[in-house]
């Protein structure tokens, strides 16, 4: 028995090698393994974003990162740094002024994702951007930002300011009882129906805050943040109801209690620090 079992060990040792001996060397292989040199805006995005508040850009298109249903497209590599350097004055440099240098680095996406053409809804409506889970802020038309229009730099930075309003908020919780006692019969899935100007009549700073208390939340934020103080007194001004202006100054003070108690951040120095840096970015 045990001459059986050395015989059938020898000759399967033989068969083995018998079959290596006839198999070709590995050939290399013919997919693209190496890394391609970076640009010019790699090393831009490297040194403003990645190395200095640990956020990741990606500009280049990947399709597990879009939806597969919206006719979108990667932004023209042209547009890119454009559209980060609004983003980096305008948010970041804002943010590190007024609550200190960590703070965006210890509460950020860890990526911005980049897109080129609209998001277009079923409903006609637009959606500017996304922050999906606190990870990741996606920022669509970024081929159409313009950084010598006021008007549409405002548009752009309303994105990252709402979005990231929703990160703050998944860190600190705002006071949802008290801002939704304040216009609670306003809510509705159908916003979109109202204009923003019928919107303010009835207390909300724009018509996309009608839709949840979270959404007025960051909208009250965002639009404090992307008007100057002389806009947003224009805004209430053009108000005709003046319950309605005072529900507006009763969720301002909401937000401003909101990054006082737990942040410790002047909401209005912040204000006035993203209006600053918005003139040195339209005007240089």
């Amino acid at each position: 028995m045990k001459i059986q079992y050395k015989l059938i060990t020898a000759l399967c040792s033989v068969l083995l090698l018998t079959a290596c001996a006839g198999e070709e060397p590995l050939k290399e292989s013919q997919l693209d393994v190496s890394i391609p040199a970076k640009t010019d805006l790699d090393r831009y995005i490297d040194n403003t974003y990645l190395n200095t508040y640990n956020i990741s850009v990606q500009y280049k298109w990947d399709q597990n990162k879009v939806d597969f249903n919206r006719y979108l497209f990667p932004p023209l590599q042209a547009k890119v740094q454009p559209a980060l350097e609004i983003v980096q004055k305008i948010w970041l440099e804002t943010y590190k002024k007024v609550a200190g240098p960590d703070f965006v680095k210890l509460i950020a996406p860890r990526e911005l994702l980049l897109v080129g053409g609209i998001n277009l809804n079923t409903t006609g409506t637009i959606t500017l951007g996304l922050a999906e889970g606190g990870l990741r802020i996606t920022l669509f038309e970024t081929d159409n930002v313009n950084k010598r229009d006021r008007a549409n730099v405002k548009r752009f930075l309303a994105t990252i300011q709402h979005e990231y309003i929703h990160i703050l908020n998944q860190t600190k919780p705002f006071d949802e009882k008290t801002l939704a006692n304040i216009t609670p019969t306003g809510y509705t899935s159908n916003w979109y129906a109202t204009p923003t100007s019928e919107a303010r009549e009835e207390g909300f700073i724009t018509d996309y805050a009608r839709s949840n208390i979270n959404e007025d939340f960051a909208e009250m934020a965002a639009q404090m943040l992307i008007n100057s103080k002389a806009e947003y007194a224009a805004i209430l001004a053009g108000i005709s109801d003046e319950t309605a202006v005072a529900n507006i100054k009763l969720k301002e003070a909401v937000v401003v209690k909101y990054f006082k108690d737990n942040f410790n951040i002047d909401f209005y120095k912040l204000r006035d620090e993203a209006e600053k840096n918005t003139n040195e970015v339209i005007n240089n």
